[in-house]
């Protein structure tokens, strides 16, 4: 519980050294929304396993915690440093083509919980992980008001609605913009529509999707919103993509078949957002919503994703495309952990993605240079040692 502890304090010190910067651009909406910022890292730092960030990482991150739409490049841990992107394009020149996997994490949108979450992901498929990060603006005030964030699976529609106000008030744009999404782009939120872009752009093989709490309604969001623009995109994606839900069940559409929903078997919070038509694929035993393994009652994810993984059936549509490697379990780990494996599960969906057809590989990142542009409101931070 100290490395959390730790960890939190070193964000939020270096998030106040940052505030006369971000002051400079929307200085009324910053100090607004600041106070509730620094309480929404703190609520990640309770729900997600945020020991696994380095101190370095933490200061790196601790200026853009609230950059909605911005997109993270996690690799496992021990290996290269976090890397931050602003734009779609800046993620495929710092090597963004080499992740297999995109992670949406939930709670406070904060990007200590998401790339938190990624991280264990990554330590999981032993490969470097794309993240999305919620944020928290003006939206999502009007939204909590309506209880929105507490009922989330069921007042989906609101963020969208009010995404206005951030765009009125100066919001900094990051990931997808505006000018190639239409219509769309009033309907849906910057995480939402950046997720999408990922998913849509021929640059990026992804081929697994894992989402925890608010994050599979993000995942959610972004695929029928794919499939409804470009579907021939969304039936590739469909044979080759594995989807994981952790803590809430959301629907996804028909043709993406080869989801499975895990859930804390005392996760009332979880279950009182899903989707009640959905059962459970797995139910974890003496586990709650929160993933932080310094706290009793965690869902182990990263642990949980290599025994699905393990079992797991995902094709490779071209030597070229990144591919999962999962990392192997030592023996006295996987004795604390009591998952069912696959063949003691009952499944909802039929299988349709092939046998694997060549080893698994593990992906490493190449080297980063350090970032000069600037962050349009939001601190540019250093450039972790």
């Amino acid at each position: 519980m100290f490395q959390t502890a730790f960890t939190l304090t070193l964000t939020q010190f270096a998030r106040t050294l940052s505030l006369p910067e971000r002051l400079q651009r929307s200085p009324l909406r910053n100090l607004t929304l600041e106070a509730l910022r620094q309480r929404n890292t703190a609520l990640d730092a309770l729900f997600y396993d945020v020991k696994v960030i380095t101190p370095d990482e933490a200061f790196y991150l601790s200026g853009s915690l609230a950059a909605e739409g911005s997109i993270m490049i996690v690799p496992p841990s021990g290996g290269a440093a976090i890397t931050l992107c602003e734009t779609l394009e800046e993620f495929a020149l710092r090597g963004g083509g080499n992740a297999p996997a995109l992670a949406i994490a939930g709670i406070g949108g904060s990007a200590l919980g998401a790339a938190a979450f990624a991280r264990n992901v990554a330590d999981a498929i032993g490969a470097p992980v794309a993240v999305v990060v919620s944020g928290y603006g003006l939206a999502d005030i009007v939204t909590e008001a309506f209880g929105g964030h507490f009922f989330f699976g069921h007042l989906r529609g609101l963020r969208p609605v009010f995404e206005m106000l951030d765009d009125f008030a100066g919001r900094p744009k990051f990931g997808a913009t505006d000018k190639n999404d239409g219509e769309t782009a009033s309907r849906t939120s910057l995480d939402t529509r950046t997720v999408r872009a990922l998913l849509a752009d021929p640059r990026f093989s992804f081929r697994l999707l894992a989402g925890h709490s608010k994050g599979n309604l993000v995942i959610s969001a972004a695929l029928h919103d794919l499939y409804k623009q470009d579907q021939v995109r969304a039936e590739t994606l469909a044979k080759r993509l594995k989807i994981v839900t952790i803590g809430t069940r959301i629907a996804m559409p028909p043709i993406f078949t080869d989801v499975v929903d895990i859930i804390g078997e005392w996760d009332w919070f979880g279950e009182m957002n899903s989707r009640p038509f959905i059962s459970t694929d797995q139910h974890i035993p003496h586990a709650w919503h929160h993933t932080n393994t310094d706290l009793a009652g965690h869902l182990p994810v990263t642990r949980v994703l290599k025994e699905i993984l393990a079992d797991a059936t995902i094709s490779q549509e071209s030597e070229a495309a990144p591919t999962l490697h999962v990392v192997a379990e030592p023996e006295a780990s996987k004795a604390e952990t009591t998952v069912p494996r696959s063949s003691e599960r009952t499944t909802r969906r039929p299988a349709t993605i092939d046998k694997v057809k060549e080893a698994f590989s593990e992906k490493t990142l190449p080297d980063i240079p350090p970032r000069k542009t600037d962050r349009s409101g939001e601190m540019q931070p250093p450039k972790p040692h």
